[in-house]
């Protein structure tokens, strides 16, 4: 198993490039009241947000949303780009406020206003600024994305109840102040694995609503493995058909039609999230060896795998059907994933000599570079030869050894990207304890600050900072089945990975954010997250 700023209409244009320095350099983030504190009680105070921004300033009168607040956007061709996030974030308070929240261009100064501004360079792709005063709250943004991740801050500001499905009684006020943000990392993601056990589409965007809360940005879907094959692949039908027809236990199972995966994929780029589809090879692949014999270098199929060992099965490398094979499945993948990356795994390949693990990595890498796609593959690939420009996910956790891990910085000293997902640190399918009743524990037991309290930026000695492309979170299924295990697993480790890839680093710190993530319990209720109580943080009594 694997295994300070202030507006910039207040102190102008000197002000944004002072702040964008102090976000590259981990400014620590202002406080938004004494020590902390609220500005009233059905008012949240700037620095309870999640993942903390890189500046928080309280001052003057909180907004108040009403039954008359309109959210505005611009005119033209930028207007219409916000008119999107706008209609998305009426779609989130309605139900709880029971207000209408009309999405208009009309020019206004009082409201929700959303303005996209070519002129904020210091926002970067996926940075904002929000003003809030008595008339209005501003969300700035150089891009859509940026806007997004405002309007994710936005709600964090509102009460808990405003995530409710049902009408609540308010008030629905923000506190006044001015918060100014840029994310430490460009790749903050998680994974879900889809292969060991089969999750609906349905499924799958409720949890892209709940990472899109904590502004992760990348969704990684492990889409092929021993026990399953989920994605239809015409020119290699019984993929799906056959090997995707069961998985762990025995169960059912099932597949993405192709009009499917493209709707999360649309879905997840509504919420400005990044797909990234994972085709496990050349291990892993026990679902396509039992569909199709020719597959395997004794021409006989394997028979289907419901059970959860590894590193058993390997496709056969001296074949050339094995390449057209990759080719047409990375084919018609590349089509559908309208993303940078294409994930084609590469770890425990345990059955497949190291001689033909590189070969094969350098065939199937260069098929995913004829296909316009980016490669992407476990940090076992350092130990081929990594194509230029690739990503490798380092997965390693504390008994990996130091050989290992020098593999992989010296991969990194050469070009190749980095990814971080040490499994003792932001795997959520390990368990939190050991009476956690879902889970596994080969890698540790790996409680909330264990996922919290560490550095991306200096987690390998050596590794130069400008081959961090982030950080990842997997989610491995081999016992979890339901939407119900995904919030218990995921929920709350995931609000203080998403902080590590967001934040400046000084703005990283236990005792403070153990507060903030306390304050986060009745949101993710309000939310139907079933999430994991940990003793760890002092949560609000029920």
């Amino acid at each position: 198993m694997r295994q300070p700023r202030t507006s910039s209409r207040l102190l102008g244009s000197l002000a944004l490039v002072v702040v964008t320095g102090l976000a590259a350099m981990g400014a620590t983030r202002a406080p938004a009241t004494a020590q902390g504190a609220r500005t009233g009680q059905d008012t949240v105070s700037l620095d309870q947000v999640i993942p903390a921004p890189v500046s928080a300033v309280a001052g003057g009168s909180p907004f108040t949303l009403t039954a008359r607040t309109v959210i505005r956007v611009d005119g033209g061709a930028r207007g219409r780009e916000a008119r999107g996030v706008g209609h998305y974030l009426a779609g989130i308070l309605r139900p709880s406020t029971g207000y209408l929240l009309p999405v208009s261009s009309l020019p206004g100064k009082d409201g929700i206003r959303l303005r996209l501004s070519a002129a904020d360079k210091g926002l970067g792709e996926e940075g904002y600024r929000l003003e809030s005063g008595r008339r209005a709250v501003t969300v700035t943004a150089r891009t859509p994305a940026g806007l997004f991740h405002g309007v994710q801050t936005l709600r964090q500001l509102l009460p808990p109840a405003v995530e409710k499905n049902s009408r609540q009684p308010g008030p629905w006020r923000i506190a006044g102040g001015v918060i100014e943000d840029v994310p430490r990392f460009a790749y903050r993601g998680a994974m879900l694995d889809v292969s060991r056990h089969f999750f609906t589409v349905d499924q799958v965007k409720r949890y892209i609503d709940q990472l899109a809360l904590y502004k992760i940005n990348t969704l990684h879907l492990h889409l092929s493995d021993d026990q399953g094959w989920r994605i239809a692949v015409d020119s290699w039908p019984r993929l799906a058909a056959y090997g995707g027809s069961t998985q762990v236990g025995g169960g059912p199972g099932g597949h993405y039609s192709k009009a499917q995966y493209k709707e999360i994929v649309r879905y997840a780029g509504s919420r400005h999230m990044e797909l990234v589809p994972e085709i496990d090879m050349p291990g892993h692949t026990n679902a396509a060896l039992a569909s199709y014999a020719e597959l395997n270098c004794d021409g006989v199929a394997p028979p289907l795998y419901t059970g959860t060992g590894v590193g058993f099965s390997s496709l056969c490398v001296p074949k050339e059907v094995t390449y057209d094979f990759v080719d047409d499945v990375i084919r018609e993948l590349a089509v559908l994933t309208p993303g940078r990356y294409l994930h084609i795994g590469g770890d425990e390949a345990h059955s497949t000599s190291h001689e033909d693990y590189v070969a094969f990595m350098d065939r199937a890498q260069a098929v995913v570079q004829k296909y316009g796609k980016t490669v992407v593959g476990w940090h076992q690939l350092t130990g081929a030869r990594p194509a230029e420009g690739a990503v490798a996910q380092y997965w390693g956790y504390d008994a990996t050894g130091a050989a290992e891990r020098a593999q992989v910085v010296r991969a990194a000293q050469n070009g190749t990207r980095v990814v971080l997902s040490p499994a003792d640190r932001v795997y959520l399918d390990m368990k939190y304890d050991r009476d956690t009743p879902l889970g596994l524990d080969w890698a540790g037991l790996v409680e909330v600050r264990r996922s919290y309290d560490w550095d991306p930026g200096s987690y390998l000695a050596g590794l130069p900072a400008d081959a961090l492309l982030g950080i990842e979170a997997p989610l491995w299924t081999e016992t979890v089945s339901t939407s119900a295990h995904i919030d218990y697993m995921a929920f709350p480790r995931v609000p203080g990975i998403a902080e590590l890839g967001w934040s400046p680093a000084s703005a990283h710190d236990w005792e403070d954010y153990r507060l903030r993530l306390a304050a986060h319990g009745p949101r993710m209720t309000a939310l139907g997250i079933g999430f994991y109580r940990s003793p760890q943080v002092p949560w609000p009594a029920r």
